[in-house]
């Protein structure tokens, strides 16, 4: 196009210098024609330039979210890999173990609760799987019904401290909020983000989970006194793959789904979920709080 643009302007100042050359003329002024033609095919070919130059930026663009999504991609099954073979690898010691030696009682009780632990880590990872895959094919469904989410918390902190999690949840919990929920989907919520609480919180066994009531919403804090998440990185933390560092050098468990997930469950239950730093009593921020809010149920 370029090329047809040149020779036609090419043409126009043969004509002209022709002109020129016959008229013996000092100086002569384009015919109207000639001037408006000119200026159509610069203005073609400024017009051409601009969208040449917007396509090029255009790719390059979708060439970075490629590249991005690839590199997504390999960490998910560099850690989906590790994290699969990790914990199936952990309970056949274990059960080699009980089987080949002769151990106290309560050495086998030890070693049957790491293998409890790292049973339930490993029907965690395929759950989260299974959901971001029913999530992919926009086939997840919720089953709502009138929920006392202050029951529900109880319960669900009850059983994760009778668990023997090396970790305690210190509960501070509102009693009788009711949502619209999905018991499934709201203890998947709370796994996951109990579960991330843990995984950042070396040295720290202490996670904090409060729910109480705040205008028409009730309001779900899940805190811990971990590493706490970057700036750069808070704005990204629920997309789908995403985990801050290099998979072949972290050393952290995860596959980053399970933020991606807790993203998509609450947006299904008409709420909205943040990431703030964990503020310590002297003012200085010391790990994460998740925050979920929640419309309290209404018979209107």
């Amino acid at each position: 196009m370029l090329y047809d643009l040149n020779t036609e302007l090419f043409y126009l100042r043969e004509e002209v210098n022709f002109l020129k050359d016959n008229e013996g003329a000092t100086a002569y002024t384009l015919p109207d024609g000639l001037v408006k033609k000119q200026f159509m095919i610069l203005g073609e070919g400024f017009v051409f330039l601009i969208l040449l130059a917007l396509g090029m930026l255009q790719t390059r663009k979708s060439f970075r979210r490629e590249t991005n999504a690839a590199r997504q991609q390999k960490n998910f099954l560099l850690s989906v890999t590790h994290e699969l073979k990790s914990p199936v690898a952990s309970v056949k010691l274990f059960l080699e173990t009980l089987r080949k030696r002769e151990l106290p009682k309560e050495k086998q009780d030890e070693l049957i609760q790491r293998a409890i632990e790292e049973s339930n880590r490993l029907d965690q990872l395929i759950e989260n799987i299974l959901v971001a895959a029913r999530i992919d094919n926009h086939a997840y469904s919720l089953h709502q019904e009138k929920l006392n989410l202050s029951v529900f918390t109880e319960e669900f902190i009850g059983k994760f401290n009778a668990s023997g999690h090396p970790h305690k949840v210190i509960a501070s919990v509102e009693k009788n909020l009711f949502v619209n929920g999905d018991r499934m989907a709201l203890n998947s919520v709370l796994v996951n983000l109990v579960e991330n609480a843990t995984k950042y919180s070396k040295g720290h066994n202490e996670i904090t989970l409060q729910l109480h009531k705040e205008n028409n919403h009730a309001v779900l804090k899940v805190k811990d006194q971990g590493t706490g998440i970057g700036a750069e990185d808070k704005s990204r933390i629920f997309e789908k793959f995403f985990r801050a560092g290099n998979e072949e050098t972290r050393h952290t468990k995860g596959t980053g789904l399970g933020l991606y997930i807790v993203k998509y469950l609450v947006s299904k239950h008409q709420g909205t979920i943040s990431v703030h730093d964990n503020i310590s009593d002297g003012g200085d921020p010391k790990g994460t709080t998740f925050d979920i809010r929640l419309k309290l149920f209404s018979n209107a």
